[in-house]
């Protein structure tokens, strides 16, 4: 048994610090992601104790990147992509330009050359897919349109960045000579280009090329291949082979996708997923790699805490601070005027200008790439680095100045009228909470299932109730169907308030998730002691856990499921236990 466990430690110390810390910052109300950035920092080359693997580290986050794509996917279609592409490839296009322009501003007023100023602007150009999705989850937008601009904005990013990281060997080859190091680079990236010996514009046809043939692939095979290789194994009854087709489809797709095609990981992921959600198992793809995929995403916080200098902020903290306002404030402005001038709403401008307002993994690849091909001085990887690391911190600081600021920008003279309003305008949002006028009603929460059964059911007995629910989609159906519904998750102190809790009859929790449930019973119980609280549950434990929290009754569906089972195997039997009785009188 080797001594040498490097894989093991990274994997142990990041996770262990990670949690620590995570569990410090929430208990400070700050975000904990702000805790696995700190935990990263501890466990990086630039503080005293223990120093990770950096290089295993940056793999290990890799794969919640691919997986957080993966789950991003499940929830996406080829239609949702297609209905934002009116606005998600121009503004993403823009945005990457007036971003890269102002950082070779920045590197021309530093003193560097224009190759520096490109690869610098560049990479402070393009987003973190996992804070960008995180940020996304949290609110409960991926399933809204603003979440779908948000998401194909994203795409078209990561597509321009394949893209970048093909040209830029080429680039540096062009300029230093095509047999310096950068030609060097090229060729061995790609060994095609080698071969044929293509200029730029051959390039650039070669990756869009690579990039529609894996398109192609995907939409002509793998709509076939995919979901009919989830059912057969669904067939099987195994659900640890279940979970395992879901991870190898998941991160098979995204490695196929690199190797063979170019294409990056995540995109590779994305489609994968996209894919699989027109199976019917889609849900359940979604709920098998969720635990993996917040561990790895946890790893990916750590991996970009370790490579921060803090030593940065007090030998260049004028550069740093110009880096930042570009990225925080000037890739925001450019976001928040595209989509306005694209006639969407202020308040979708906010959102999108608020997720993009940080930078992440392919920055850090580009600033590395350029580092290696002599275009960017070291000075302008340590700068983005550090640009990231506080632009991740402050994201969520960015989210509730969005907030803030929502209701007074939108402050104008009489609106036109309901009617008149486009579709992004009348959508549902989950930052404008309007309290309920209803009492001593039924508070549904969760409208899935099981809960849309419940809320039949109370419609049938005439019984006044509201729906609390966050999926876009099954809000939709709410609305049309006149069910009054406030959009957000129950969890929230705000969302309960709006429900009326304390003049309200019943608090229904249908979601199957306890922990949530938990928190829901808690500030419900907190708010109205009197309350009747059902709950549901799928074991003993979880059936323990909401009772000690406060729930009246909690209903166990695999007990249900057995109670129903038996009571039918009852009636079946009744009429052979009952006919000797009528023969003998």
């Amino acid at each position: 048994m080797p001594h040498e466990t490097p894989l093991i430690a990274t994997i142990v110390i990041g996770l262990v610090l990670a949690f620590i810390f995570g569990a410090i910052a929430n208990r400070l109300r700050i975000p904990p992601l702000v805790g696995y950035l700190v935990a990263g920092v501890l466990a990086g080359s630039h503080t005293p104790g223990f120093v990770a693997d950096q290089e295993l580290a940056s793999e290990l986050a890799e794969i919640g990147v691919i997986l957080l794509m993966f789950g991003v996917g499940l929830h996406f279609s080829l239609k949702d992509l297609l209905s934002v592409r009116a606005i998600a490839i121009p503004g993403a296009i823009v945005q990457i330009v007036a971003a890269t322009l102002l950082g070779a501003a920045l590197a021309w007023i530093l003193g560097w050359n224009m190759q520096a100023g490109f690869v610098f602007g560049l990479a402070l150009s393009v987003a973190s897919t996992v804070v960008l999705l995180r940020a996304m989850q949290e609110r409960r937008l991926i399933e809204t349109e603003r979440g779908r601009i948000a998401v194909g904005w994203l795409i078209v990013e990561d597509l321009a960045m394949v893209l970048a990281l093909v040209l830029l060997p080429a680039i540096a080859g062009a300029l230093n000579g095509s047999s310096a190091n950068g030609g060097a680079i090229h060729a061995a990236s790609d060994p095609l280009v080698a071969y044929f010996d293509l200029g730029i514009g051959g390039v650039i046809a070669l990756t869009f090329g690579k990039v529609a043939a894996f398109v192609a692939l995907m939409l002509i095979v793998g709509r076939r291949v995919i979901p009919w290789t989830l059912h057969a194994i669904a067939h099987t009854g195994s659900r640890e082979l279940f979970r395992l087709a879901v991870l190898a489809i998941a991160l098979g797709a995204a490695f196929g996708a690199s190797k063979l095609f170019g294409v990056s990981l995540a995109l590779g992921a994305f489609f994968a997923g996209m894919i699989m959600s027109e199976s019917e198992l889609s849900h359940r793809a979604a709920e098998e790699s969720l635990p993996l995929r917040d561990a790895f995403a946890v790893l990916f916080f750590v991996s970009v805490g370790m490579l921060f200098d803090p030593m940065t902020i007090v030998n260049d903290p004028l550069p740093l601070l110009a880096t930042l306002a570009i990225i925080v404030i000037g890739k925001s402005l450019a976001a928040f005027a595209i989509v306005r001038a694209f006639g969407y709403p202020t308040g979708t401008a906010l959102i999108i200008s608020a997720s993009l307002a940080q930078i992440g993994e392919f920055s850090f690849i580009l600033a590395e790439l350029g580092v290696g091909l002599g275009m960017l001085p070291e000075e302008g990887r340590d700068l983005i680095l550090g640009g990231a690391i506080l632009s991740i911190l402050l994201n969520p600081l960015v989210f509730a100045g969005v907030t803030y600021l929502r209701p007074r920008l939108e402050k104008r003279p009489p609106e036109e009228p309901a009617a008149e309003k486009t579709a992004a305008e009348l959508e549902p949002d989950v930052e404008e909470i309007r309290p309920t006028t209803l009492t001593d009603h039924a508070v549904l929460v969760g409208y899935g299932r099981v809960g849309s059964l419940v809320g039949d059911a109370l419609k049938e007995v005439g019984k006044p109730f509201l729906v609390i629910e966050d999926a876009d989609k099954t809000v939709a159906k709410l609305l049309d169907d006149n069910i009054e519904t406030i959009v957000g998750n129950a969890a929230s102190g705000d969302i309960l308030a709006a429900a009326n809790l304390a003049q309200a009859r019943q608090l229904i929790i249908a979601i199957p998730n306890a922990f949530e449930a938990g928190q829901i019973v808690v500030k419900a119980r907190a708010a109205n002691p009197l309350i009747s609280i059902l709950a549901r549950a799928h074991s003993d434990a979880e059936v323990q856990h909401l009772q000690d929290l406060g729930a009246d009754a909690v209903i166990m569906g695999e007990r249900e499921i057995a109670r129903g089972i038996v009571a039918h195997i009852l009636d079946l039997d009744k009429p052979e236990l009952e006919q000797p009785l009528t023969e003998k009188q």
